[in-house]
């Protein structure tokens, strides 16, 4: 598994264009009720900016791509919406894995996946096993995830396999517990995008967005393309990334 370096512990390689872009898409429902569209229909329509956003980040040289798909707090949304949401997602594998995989991209499902019907746990584990040579870019897909989750199935699942850190937490340091988090192998995001206006990390990646750049915009997902996609670059090159030096260390590393 590729190790890359931790933005608490070194100082990540920064680029013009990001390598990691993780993204909340946000604003589906309310893109579907401002056409007086059931929500469904703008759900629908996400699954098109979805394909859209993949094609212009792997164009744009992003080698990891992390999509929120559904948060383990959207549970608590309407049981019709969310069994939509179950069907899109077992379409969108079906239909989209065979042009990904001929694309150069590999799939990533990350989550607590056993809530999950066996006919969708099926699909992801016959989606996520097919090889990708010599892949041009990491889609990654959190469903039925959250940052609070992640971290503490890590700290279980490090406490089995080394119970003497329980006697000498002394011991626990970050590269301890970073191989158990679902986005092991992956660097940090470098660019954090949230879509549909809202201004919060909801519980997505909280290990992982230490020190990110967050970005921010009204546009609804269905909305979000690759014009979207560029402005969200360029504010993201215009950002001093210090990652706690001052900015005439930043000048002088430069």
């Amino acid at each position: 598994m590729a190790q890359f370096t931790s933005s608490t512990s070194g100082l990540p390689e920064v680029r013009d264009v990001p390598r990691h872009v993780a993204i909340i898409m946000d604003g589906n429902g309310r893109w579907a009720t401002s056409r007086l569209l059931p929500r469904v229909a703008g759900h629908a329509r996400g699954v098109d900016a979805v394909r859209t956003i993949v094609e212009a980040c792997a164009r744009r040289g992003v080698e990891y791509l992390t999509l929120f798909a559904f948060s383990s707090e959207n549970w608590r949304r309407p049981p019709d919406e969310v069994s939509v949401l179950m069907r899109l997602f077992m379409t969108a594998l079906q239909r989209e894995l065979a042009e990904l995989t001929e694309s150069g991209i590999r799939l990533r499902v990350v989550g607590e996946l056993q809530a999950f019907e066996p006919r969708l746990r099926e699909l992801i584990a016959k989606a996520t096993a097919r090889p990708v040579p010599e892949p041009r870019m990491t889609l990654t897909v959190a469903a039925n995830y959250g940052g609070r989750w992640d971290i503490l199935q890590a700290m279980r699942r490090l406490l089995i396999e080394r119970p003497e850190l329980a006697a000498n937490p002394d011991r626990l340091e970050e590269s301890c517990l970073e191989p158990y988090l679902a986005m092991a192998g992956t660097p940090e995001p470098d660019l954090f995008i949230r879509t549909g206006g809202e201004q919060r990390i909801s519980n997505f990646l909280l290990w992982q967005l230490a020190y990110t750049e967050l970005y921010f915009t009204d546009t609804y997902w269905p909305d979000f393309d690759a014009a979207a996609l560029d402005a969200a670059f360029a504010s993201y090159r215009s950002r001093e990334r210090r990652f706690g030096r001052t900015s005439a260390q930043v000048a002088a590393s430069a």
